[in-house]
């Protein structure tokens, strides 16, 4: 008899030290490294995502931006970083879809780099102009851009609105030049400054703007209208391009080699915390973002999913690799 209640004691026992360790995961602070800018949309979902991670893990998560080269810069950061879960990629399609297709040379890679943990959202594009421009309409926009290729320019800060602007031309029979820029802040800037004539971009940076009367939206990039922009047409609709779809998505990454356990604990610090209704709020008034968290699997195949169609957006626009 005792044997026997030794013997069933075993599982219980062999099982405390891992409980233990899922319980005190993480031993410290996680760095969330953010690719673009302060005040970029990327930003702004990862800091209110962060702030309520906290709670679920114990341990603060901080926020580290790394700009530059389309977010190349700080996704290599996490790709190289030691994979203990401790250092996280707040990712999107231009990190983990579409890098591979826009550049020749891509500093890791975009297939095995990363193990996805979670989505986090997606959000839709708005098509910006001064308000003070001439064209009141997409249509009109459009029809002067195909009578002078190159005539019309326009701001890119990320890949989606390098490929969301470019497909749009494309669709259209036009040609528009793009003016690089690190920041969507700074394209902002020289919208309202003349110095550019066009900006694709989320609702985050282009809506303040557009109530104050400094900017005039001519679409949004959803295949639907947003509910909270009725008044806006889809691309489609405005510049007669059927068909005509991009939607940007952020998720949650960590480096190649990451525990199980990590994953799993910072899986489920993201998705409780999207869970909270006063999160979905926030982003959803700020820039209209749908948040969808995923499990780890979930996610995986649908980042697998969007490298082909970020793929095909790309070689349909007929963007040359840089």
């Amino acid at each position: 008899m005792r044997r026997r209640h030794l013997l069933a004691a075993l599982p219980a026992a062999a099982l405390a030290p891992r409980l233990a360790a899922a319980q005190d995961w993480p031993p410290g602070p996680v760095r969330a490294i953010v690719p673009f800018a302060p005040g970029s949309a990327t930003d702004t979902v990862a800091r209110v995502f962060t702030e309520k991670m906290r709670d679920t893990l114990g341990q603060n998560v901080v926020v580290e931006n790394r700009a530059g080269a389309n977010g190349l810069i700080g996704a290599e950061a996490v790709a190289r970083a030691t994979p203990d879960g401790l250092t996280v990629l707040i990712g999107t399609n231009s990190t983990n879809a579409a890098a591979g297709a826009l550049f020749k040379r891509v500093p890791f890679d975009v297939d095995t780099a990363f193990i996805p943990v979670s989505t986090l959202g997606s959000v839709p594009l708005l098509v910006a102009v001064r308000a003070e421009s001439r064209w009141q309409n997409l249509a009109e926009l459009l029809a002067e851009a195909k009578a002078k290729p190159e005539g019309v320019t326009y701001a890119s800060a990320s890949s989606s609105q390098q490929v969301s602007t470019e497909l749009m031309a494309h669709m259209a029979g036009a040609k528009m030049l793009r003016v690089p820029y690190r920041s969507s802040p700074l394209a902002v800037q020289d919208l309202l400054a003349g110095r550019v004539d066009l900006f694709v971009a989320d609702q985050l940076v282009i809506l303040p703007q557009a109530r104050d009367g400094k900017l005039r939206i001519l679409g949004i990039t959803s295949p639907q209208r947003s509910a909270m922009l009725p008044e806006i047409p889809t691309v489609a609709e405005a510049g007669n391009l059927p068909g005509y779809q991009i939607t940007a998505w952020f998720g949650l990454f960590v480096p190649a080699g990451t525990p199980a356990l990590a994953v799993s604990r910072l899986n489920a610090a993201v998705r409780r915390a999207g869970e909270q209704a006063d999160l979905r709020e926030r982003l959803s008034s700020s820039f209209g973002m749908v948040v969808s968290t995923s499990t780890p699997e979930e996610a995986a195949a649908f980042v697998k999913a969007e490298t082909q169609r970020w793929t095909s957006a790309i070689r349909t626009a007929g963007i040359e690799p840089e």
